[in-house]
Formats: structure tokens, C-alpha cells, sequence
């Protein structure tokens, strides 16, 4: 058995080697999935169509089915009703859509120094209380008066994992709602979106999609919301509401749809049905027990990465400075804020991290 790829058990070792091997070849070692994930074969023969659809002047209709297919595969990853879900072009996108719903004056709970998409929105609003704190200090800060509590799940610089559940009790006790961005985690960390009252996420990371596609998943009630950019695509009956004021929103989260970036959707739909065969659990499991393989071998060479218990990403203060070095060995990391940062995923190997490790060591 060829242990290049790891699972928890044999049986579910050789499907899940199967199934990476069929569907990725990568020409360098790509340790970079927190920044861009590497596209499937499946995704990408689906793109080659769907640009083929369109050069060809054929109709549209696959892609577009192709958007409420992708809507429904992240439904059931989140673990909630596809109504709940809307589709947009971006992280931020969503997160302006949360900030307009706010009462001048309500006071946002955010981390220090986490990604801007997540947090920049309610800063820009000029006319709410923002409040940053560590992420260590989130669920403890939380307090009478708090509207709204917005984080990552994974910070982005260093793969922190926030403590979620506490963050949520604390939320509750206080009134406050929740906003969860789970960019950096989704499809390697089972989560249930039902457990906060929004979650966002973009696609073109762990969940393997092109740029241009994000989910959010809202409460059945919409929370609050209310439509800032209504197209004809947040209509009920879109087909019919192409002139003219739309004169019926969606009655699902679809109402906060815009426009889709077709392409987009087309490649996560098939993004996500792997991740679907593969499994959370599996990808999780295979992830972590790089990254653990690459912090003892950190060890070894005298290198202590900022803690990031059970999180796929490894930063490396200080060494951030060797990231072109590391890119003209044919291996790609991040340098962010002067740390290395080193994302593992379903398609990286322990021969990955050994030749990252072997290069840093000179």
C-alpha cells in the first residue's frame, strides 16, 4: 500500500488514494491551499464544456442549473435547508450585506488581525461601535449591549481555530447574533451551520472552486436582512422578472442572490460532489496529520510555528523571508507577516512535507 496519502483506516485509505489520484497531478509540491486550492480533473474537464457551451452560442440552461446543484452540495455540507443558503460573488459581499442590516450605533465584536473580508465591511460602515479583541479573549467578550459577534473559524494568517461553541454560548447568554466565516475551514472542518445565525464562505480554497462564488447561509427567517444589490436572479420566478421592478422577492435566501458568476458555480458544483465522496471526516484526518508531521518536523530543525492546535495551516515566524527560495525549489507556500505559512490538503503527501522540511534545513 502506498502511504502517500493517509486515511483513518485501510479500507478507507485505498478509496480515498483512489480518489485523489484520479483527480489530481500536481506539477510542484502545493502547500498553498489557504491562499488558492488546486482544481480537481473533474472541474476542470467540466469548465473546458462549460467555456465550450458558451463559444458554441448553445444555451445556458446547464449552467445555470449548475448554480442550484452547487447551492444544494453546499446545503447539505453545512448541514441546512438549501432555502437557507444564498449565493454571491465574495466574502466581503456577504459580510456588507450583514453590516447594512445593522442599527447605527450597534456595537461588532470582531478578532485583532483577522481577514479583512470578514470584518472590514462593519469598519466601513463609520457608524458602528467596533471592537476588536485576541481571538483567545472572543466568547469572554462578549456582552450585554454586543449585536453581533463576527470571526473566522481558521484565522487565515496562522490557522487558529476559533473555540466556536463557546463563542455561540456566549452569544446566546448576551442576545448576540453570530456571523461565522468559514473561508479557511469548510471541507476539512465538519461544521453545522444551523449552530450561528450566518456563515459565509468562498469557494476557491479548501472547497477546491474557482474564484468568483461564495455561499451564506442565513436563518430561516432571513435575520434581519434585506436585499442590497435585488436582480432579476433574486426574483421567485427569475425568467419573468427580467423587466421591469421584480414584483415578488425569492421566499428562500435565493432573494439575496446576484448575478452569478457562471463558471464559478460551475466549477464548485464538482468541487464539492468529491469532497462529498472523500468525506469531511477523511480530509480532515488526512490534513492534520500532515501538518502535525511538518510542526515535529519543525521541531527537529529548532523552528517553533505559532500554536494552531488541530488546524491544517502552520505558520513559522521568521521565515516567511524564504517563501522565493521555497517557490524556485518548485514549492509553493505563503509569507504572511513575515511567517511561512504552510496549508496542507487532500492532495498533499508526507513526501510533500518531507522535501519542504529537507529544503528549509539546507
Amino acid at each position: 500500500m502506498d502511504e502517500r496519502f493517509a486515511a483513518p483506516h485501510s479500507g478507507i485509505m485505498e478509496t480515498f488514494e483512489s480518489l485523489v489520484r484520479a483527480e489530481f497531478s500536481p506539477k510542484n509540491t502545493y502547500l498553498n491551499t489557504a491562499s488558492s486550492g488546486l482544481l480537481p480533473a473533474r472541474t476542470v474537464a467540466a469548465l473546458h464544456e462549460a467555456v465550450a457551451i458558451r463559444a458554441a452560442g448553445r444555451p445556458l440552461d446547464p449552467l445555470f442549473d449548475d448554480v442550484e446543484l452547487a447551492r444544494a452540495a453546499f446545503a447539505r455540507l453545512a448541514a441546512v435547508p438549501v432555502t437557507r443558503v444564498a449565493a454571491g460573488p465574495s466574502v466581503a459581499s456577504q459580510t456588507a450585506l450583514i453590516a447594512a442590516s445593522l442599527p447605527a450605533g450597534a456595537e461588532v465584536l470582531t478578532v485583532e488581525e483577522d481577514f479583512t473580508s470578514v470584518i472590514n465591511p462593519f469598519f466601513a460602515r463609520g457608524d458602528l461601535k467596533v471592537r476588536a479583541v485576541p481571538l483567545e479573549r472572543l466568547a469572554e467578550s462578549v456582552r450585554p449591549g454586543t449585536a453581533l459577534v463576527a470571526v473566522s473559524a481558521a484565522q487565515s494568517a496562522d490557522g487558529r481555530v476559533a473555540d466556536l461553541p463557546a463563542l455561540r454560548e456566549a452569544a446566546r447568554a448576551h442576545g448576540a447574533r453570530t456571523y461565522v466565516d468559514v473561508s479557511q475551514a469548510a471541507g476539512w472542518l465538519p461544521f453545522t451551520a444551523d449552530a450561528y445565525d450566518f456563515t459565509t464562505t468562498t469557494t476557491f480554497k479548501w472547497l477546491l472552486g474557482a474564484h468568483g462564488a461564495a455561499f451564506l447561509v442565513v436563518p430561516e427567517d432571513f435575520g434581519g436582512l434585506s436585499p442590497l444589490q435585488p436582480s432579476w436572479v433574486a426574483a421567485e420566478e427569475p425568467w419573468a422578472s427580467c423587466y421591469g421592478p421584480v414584483a415578488e422577492l425569492a421566499h428562500s435566501a435565493r432573494r439575496f442572490d446576484v448575478s452569478p458568476a457562471l463558471f464559478a458555480y460551475t466549477a464548485v458544483r464538482h468541487s464539492l460532489a468529491l469532497i462529498e465522496e472523500l468525506g469531511v471526516a477523511a480530509v480532515q484526518a488526512h490534513d492534520l496529520a500532515l501538518a502535525d508531521r511538518f510542526r515535529t518536523g519543525l521541531a527537529g530543525l529548532g523552528h517553533t510555528p505559532l500554536p494552531a492546535a488541530g488546524s491544517p495551516i502552520v505558520a513559522v515566524p521568521g521565515l516567511g523571508v524564504r517563501r522565493g527560495e521555497l517557490s524556485r525549489a518548485d514549492i509553493e507556500v505563503a509569507d504572511r507577516a513575515g511567517s511561512l505559512r504552510a496549508s496542507f490538503h487532500l492532495y498533499n503527501t508526507p513526501a510533500d512535507v518531507d522535501r519542504l522540511l529537507d529544503v528549509l534545513a539546507g
